[in-house]
């Protein structure tokens, strides 16, 4: 079994590509990379085919992490390609909502990434993980610390509902 992750943001170029890296490295040091696949996109078309921000490299390169992944657009079929689609703040979960809604049976499960965030309690209400694009590098090492928890932890719901022969 295959579990696909789809991590979204704005542009992609920024939280998207960071969480997709970080979940990416913690999926390998796992060893699930035959099992887990993930990939980022944008709500906008605003950088199709770039690079995520130099910033978000230079975090990810001082956490040991690197990726070669460029920037997409979401489309309708990701809603079918895709087990969990997690957005990066309540605007960009609306937008996906929105598409979602034009859609005919979609399967993906979708929500904020912040529902992941193992250091909550289960009654908090996900907040969004704040857009580092205006900000300098402490703006971007501020989003990784609140990006690797919660891919950490979703990997481990993943690996328990889906991987564990359990469910």
């Amino acid at each position: 079994m295959m579990v696909k992750v789809l991590f979204v943001c704005l542009g992609n170029i920024c939280r998207s590509p960071m969480a997709e890296a970080i979940f990416a490295h913690e999926v390998q040091q796992r060893g699930l990379s035959d099992q887990v696949l993930c990939e980022s996109a944008g709500t906008a078309d605003y950088h199709p085919g770039d690079p995520p921000d130099e910033r978000s490299l230079k975090i990810l390169k001082n956490h040991g992490i690197e990726t070669r992944q460029l920037a997409r657009q979401v489309t309708p079929d990701d809603f079918f390609n895709f087990d969990y689609i997690l957005a990066m703040d309540q605007k960009n979960l609306s937008a996906l909502l929105d598409l979602r809604d034009t859609l005919n049976s979609p399967s993906a499960s979708l929500c904020l990434m912040d529902a992941y965030n193992p250091n909550h309690d289960v009654n908090d209400i996900p907040e969004d993980i704040p857009d580092p694009y205006w900000s300098q590098d402490d703006g971007f090492e501020a989003v990784f610390n609140l990006l690797e928890p919660s891919c950490k932890n979703l990997l481990d719901v993943i690996v328990e509902e889906h991987l564990s022969g359990g469910a």
